[in-house]
């Protein structure tokens, strides 16, 4: 039995007493990994660590933070074949799959540092002086955005690198000139320790402050609450329930000083058939939507869980049958996300008014580990009397609404909650007749999809992944793209500062040489 510590800051600490174990779903056996979970002090430990070391690493250049981002990256790569088949042995997820998200979680990793290294991200605004200015003088007012200061993070079960201890939040937070805290996913611990300790690593390497990182085992609802409530954590990204992200918000809120939690919490993400495109391509859309629906055995906070169409005949109906029962399941990630799971699809067999239409026929093996996908069908009054059949199952399910109208279907679309996304499937003559759908759907998500589908979130600048409550607790951010890296910043403006005390972003003559909007203007001018 392998025996792993917390990693606070560049120290290793084992002084809890309670222990749990590293697990293998799919064989249902624990692995050869052994945890203890964090005590307080060493919480808090991590914390005062962290905000040590946050006065020294806001102040360094970005291009020095950008080349701790790429050693990390590079870290990761390092850990070779081990990472890959210890995350394997904790989710059982496939190696293929797992190397495709390291790769991704690397290509984030190295985006961020592309930004630092370009330096315009800072949003530098001066508005220069004018003394003769009547009745009054306008004084010097130069803005950007500056870092927040310790961040929590807490690790997802479904993406184990790209949303986890390396994953996104951590390269944003690290990119906006914070230290992190990740609180590991009690689902995937081994995995978590071989990420921080490259991460531990890369930080030694490039002479990054003791404290910028550190990663902490144990139970959300102890040292997890306790994280969230120190006084010196500035913010928190979170991706994973609904009930565990609002607890976290909750308690971040009602701290003496708040402080904004960054919640990913769920979605069905509904998709939107229209009539035209049914008839013209309703079987390819039927195949399509089955594959969106249970890939990664339907474990994506962006699987779609409900599909709308109209009812002109039955045909696009027996299409979705015929493609989900050729459809196969698989294990999920621990087994009490598959209990979940089952629990759910009991809860829909029990609304009167819903039918099974489809129930995968090649999925074999172990109830006790394996998820079956299941196609639910309804009519949209049974929805309308129970909107409980919009939010989220976990898992590889969905369930498809039949409507009677255009009117009907706007309707619906209208009383949805926040999604992450929304997809609409119509021809390019029918689409301009149904913009009233867009212009709702673009009040309801946070990506619009138009003929595709919203699985496979593309790691890049106009990436928007995050959406209104309750798919995030903040709908004015992503946790992917460039633009994730301003949830951890917030705007300062320095007012009359002599040009010697100004950050270097700043400064009349432009040595970082990025874009600066210069009374109006965006240049790389200096100014004189």
């Amino acid at each position: 039995m392998k025996q792993e510590l917390q990693i606070v800051g560049f120290d290793f600490s084992g002084l809890g007493n309670e222990m749990f174990y590293s697990y293998n779903p799919a064989n249902q056996v624990k692995n050869e990994y052994s945890f203890f979970k964090a005590t307080s002090d060493e919480v808090n430990r991590a914390v005062e660590k962290a905000a040590a070391a946050f006065k020294v690493y806001r102040k360094i250049s970005g291009v020095e933070k950008a080349v701790f981002l790429e050693a990390i990256a590079e870290e990761l790569i390092n850990a070779g074949d081990e990472l890959i088949s210890v995350c394997s042995s904790e989710t059982g997820l496939p190696p293929a799959r797992i190397e495709g998200e390291r790769m991704r979680t690397v290509n984030q990793l190295r985006m961020f540092a592309n930004l630092l290294k370009e330096g315009s991200w800072v949003d530098a605004r001066i508005d220069t002086a004018i003394s003769d200015r009547t009745p009054l003088p306008k004084p010097d007012l130069r803005f950007m955005q500056i870092a927040l200061g310790p961040v929590v993070v807490f690790g997802a079960s479904n993406f184990p690198l790209a949303f986890s201890v390396a994953g996104g939040d951590t390269a944003s937070a690290f990119a906006a000139g914070c230290p992190v805290i990740v609180k590991a996913h009690s689902a995937h611990p081994a995995t978590s320790a071989i990420s921080g300790k490259a991460i531990q690593t890369a930080a030694r390497k490039t002479h990054m402050p003791d404290g910028i990182f550190s990663l902490l085992y144990g139970d959300g609802s102890k040292i997890g609450m306790q994280l969230v409530k120190h006084p010196l954590v500035k913010a928190v990204g979170f991706t994973g329930s609904f009930n565990a992200g609002k607890a976290l918000f909750d308690a971040a809120v009602s701290r003496p000083e708040p402080i904004p939690v960054y919640a990913e919490m769920g979605s069905t993400n509904p998709v939107f058939i229209l009539p035209d495109a049914m008839k013209e391509r309703g079987r390819e859309i039927a195949a399509a939507y089955a594959g969106s629906v249970v890939l990664g055995v339907g474990q994506f906070c962006t699987n779609p869980g409900m599909l709308l169409y109209q009812s002109i005949d039955d045909q696009f109906k027996q299409s979705l049958k015929t493609a989900f029962e050729q459809t196969t399941g698989g294990v999920m990630l621990a087994p009490n996300i598959l209990n979940a799971y089952n629990d759910g699809l009991k809860h829909h067999l029990a609304i009167e008014g819903v039918e099974p239409l489809a129930v995968s026929k090649l999925t074999t093996g172990n109830d006790q580990s394996t998820a079956v996908p299941v196609l639910f069908a309804a009519d949209s009054k049974v929805l309308v009397d129970n909107p409980a059949l919009s939010e989220e199952i976990f898992g590889p399910t969905s369930i498809a609404i039949s409507v009677t109208s255009k009117i009907e279907m706007l309707k619906i679309a209208e009383n949805l909650t926040g999604h992450l996304t929304a997809t609409v499937h119509g021809t390019d003559e029918e689409l301009p007749e149904y913009i009233e759908l867009i212009d709702i759907l673009e009040q309801k998500a946070g990506r619009v999809v138009i003929n595709g589908f919203p699985t496979g979130v593309e790691v890049c600048s106009s990436m928007v992944h995050g959406g209104p409550f309750p798919s995030t607790t903040d709908s004015k951010t992503t946790s992917v793209g460039t633009a994730a890296i301003y949830r951890f910043t917030r705007p300062v403006c320095y007012q009359n500062l002599n040009d010697s005390m100004l950050p270097p972003e700043l400064k009349n003559k432009n040595t970082l040489n990025i874009f600066r909007l210069i009374n109006g203007d965006r240049t790389k001018n200096d100014i004189f």
